[in-house]
């Protein structure tokens, strides 16, 4: 695990670039890597790498990655699917099967909402990431599942992470989905 925050960056793209050249030319040049950590600081700093790498895959595949500019629309599904992977195997070398199937659900439940053309993947983004491991998701997701109501999830991120920290995890996310 990382011991910096700037280890996060260097950790991900460095992994990714020896995993594959595919991967290593789809990285966007230092200069224009983003470092912004949108929902790691929400949670625990021992699943920051596994949770960055999971977000990354997701703008990948429905936003404006932070570290990859993939040239075309299959490397970028198969970068997005391979982040995803490798973060829940970052995530699962912490020992937590309730976090590996928090995000999971996550990963489901984030798919549904851009299939369906829904809002709230931010409040589902957040309370996994504040809440990641817990047990505490299941009514609040499905109040987002079943009927489109984000306000349960993100009173659970707020309740524990606090409100100006969601908030500006929520507002990150905004300017960097489709």
């Amino acid at each position: 695990m990382p011991s910096s925050l700037v280890d996060v960056w260097e950790t991900l793209a460095e992994e990714a670039a020896a995993e594959s050249e595919l991967w290593a030319q789809a990285l966007r040049p230092r200069a224009e890597r983003d470092r912004t950590l949108v929902f790691s600081p929400l949670g625990e700093e021992r699943y920051a790498l596994g949770l960055e790498t999971i977000y990354e895959a997701y703008l990948v595949h429905f936003g404006r990655p932070r570290l990859f500019a993939p040239p075309d629309a299959d490397t970028a599904l198969l970068l997005g699917d391979y982040l995803y992977a490798h973060g829940l195997v970052r995530v699962a070398a912490q020992g937590s099967v309730a976090a590996v199937s928090d995000l999971a659900e996550l990963i489901s439940l984030c798919g549904q909402l851009r299939a369906e053309d829904r809002e709230g993947d931010g409040a589902v983004w957040a309370a996994t990431a504040a809440l990641l491991g817990g047990g505490a998701l299941g009514r609040a997701r499905g109040a987002l599942r079943l009927g489109s109501d984000p306000a349960p999830l993100e009173a659970l991120a707020r309740g524990t992470a606090g409100g100006e920290a969601v908030e500006r995890a929520l507002a990150a996310h905004a300017g960097r989905v489709r």
